[in-house]
């Protein structure tokens, strides 16, 4: 039956693609984030959809968009650049099996970014688009949900519908994604016009989120909860009433204790005890490596690089035995261990100059969305453009989640984060489409008044 949904709901949306073309566009986003071929057991698993869909959603868009533009914005020729040099660095990475194998997918993901702002030209199609993304990742999060509120889960344990540690489906990951995607469930929850606003669509919303909280509690990842004290902190800037939503937050988490596994709070108590983690301090002594590496290899060593580390730390433990209390000290020597940061996984890859366009292409989404938020908010929005600001903000919130949580997990190439990227590269190119519109109106009308209309044949020649 599990085969039969995934197959059948694929193949309905690639045959009303032949109505409709952008519907292939909708369902590469789909095949990307849940990757239904993974979770079939025989009718889609042998059957390479991406490679499918995606000619199909470009080459749709070339011969059937009447309306196509190519233009263009900075963040896209700086993902371009991105790509471009993640390329070079493959040709001549130290260890060419690991590059080859993980070029093979970000190229594509980097390629679908660049292609996705060309074919979100209106506020339909973007609406569109977050709407498949963010119900993509809701199959992920509700299965994830389910089973914690039903056996607690555990770090590393919690099977999200698939037994994968890749993608969207690793813990740490899906913590992260889970609270990206509150501020865009808000979003389409108060201004969609998809689905119309009503009790069912706020309570499905309401669940959504319910059940996004719990993924860091199931997957009992460190990254989830910094993640939601950060959604706590940017849910402040544009509350009216602050200190009763600290209040209620706090009075929830309080009441929430009792609820929580043992498992859960004891690693979360691992936070400020880093010494005693070994997770925590082989990510230290990653990074330590990582610095050392770029100050020799400064262009950095390709995809994979970190299969070649070499590294030892110190850990302390406090032992108690019979009333008294000691510190245990001993020293671990590891090898290959990942960056376990997308911030030092870019650096190791791609040197200093790949960790700027990196560190450039966000910060330029981020200035980006704030004046998108600021030019349009509250009575300066024209009439029938008030969703925009509020989408700016969910977005940049969802970015700035993302950077958080990426200071502890090495998602720098996450399609899902290159999709959110492409979305606010296309709401950007809407609004600029849009204000060149309507300075160019007033001058039409002018054109149209007597005596001027006579002149206009003149001014069109250029004479």
């Amino acid at each position: 039956m599990t085969d039969l949904a995934f197959a059948g709901f694929v193949a309905a949306l690639l045959i009303l693609g032949l109505r409709q073309p952008f519907l292939w566009v909708l369902a590469y986003a789909y095949v990307d984030v849940v990757s239904p071929h993974e979770l079939s057991y025989r009718l889609l698993s042998d059957i390479p959809l991406s490679m499918i869909v995606a000619p199909l959603a470009i080459g749709g868009w070339f011969v059937f968009d009447k309306n196509k533009s190519f233009q263009t914005s900075p963040s896209q020729w700086l993902i371009a650049m991105f790509g471009l040099w993640c390329g070079f660095t493959t040709l001549y990475a130290e260890f060419p099996v690991e590059a080859e194998f993980k070029w093979d997918w970000v190229w594509k993901g980097m390629l679908w970014a660049l292609f996705v702002p060309f074919a979100l030209r209106n506020r339909v199609r973007i609406e569109s688009y977050i709407l498949f993304m963010v119900l993509g990742a809701a199959t992920i999060m509700i299965a994830g949900a389910i089973k914690t509120l039903l056996s607690g889960g555990g770090y590393g344990t919690l099977n999200m519908m698939v037994d994968s540690n890749s993608g969207i489906y690793e813990s740490s990951t899906a913590s992260t994604i889970a609270i990206t995607i509150i501020p865009l469930i808000l979003w389409l929850a108060r201004h969609g016009t998809i689905f119309p606003k009503d009790w069912r669509v706020t309570t499905f919303a309401t669940c959504l989120i319910f059940a996004c909280l719990l993924i860091p509690i199931g997957t009992e990842a460190r990254t989830g909860l910094v993640c939601i004290a950060v959604l706590g902190i940017l849910i402040l800037r544009d509350n009216q009433r602050r200190f009763m939503f600290i209040g209620l937050a706090g009075f929830g988490a309080i009441i929430s204790l009792p609820f929580l596994p043992q498992s859960f709070s004891d690693r979360m108590g691992t936070i400020s005890t880093y010494q005693a983690d070994f997770s925590a301090m082989t990510r230290i002594a990653v990074w330590r490596w990582t610095l050392e590496y770029v100050s020799e290899n400064p262009a950095g060593g390709g995809f994979g690089i970190y299969h070649g580390n070499n590294i030892s730390y110190e850990t302390s433990e406090r032992i108690e035995s019979a009333g008294s209390t000691s510190i245990q000290r001993r020293v671990v020597v590891d090898r290959g261990r990942a960056y376990h940061s997308a911030y030092f996984e870019v650096l190791a890859e791609q040197g200093w100059l790949g960790l700027g366009l990196w560190l450039t292409i966000h910060g330029l989404g981020v200035l980006r969305m704030e004046m998108l938020r600021r030019r349009y908010r509250g009575s300066r929005a024209p009439p029938g453009y008030e969703w925009v600001s509020p989408l700016a903000t969910a977005l940049q919130h969802a970015q700035l989640i993302y950077l958080v949580g990426a200071l502890f997990i090495a998602i720098a190439f996450q399609s899902f984060i290159l999709m959110l990227l492409a979305v606010q590269i296309s709401l950007d190119l809407h609004m600029s489409r849009v204000r060149k519109q309507s300075l160019a109106k007033p001058l039409r009308e002018t054109l149209r008044e007597p005596g001027i209309a006579k002149l206009s044949p003149v001014l069109r020649s250029g004479s």
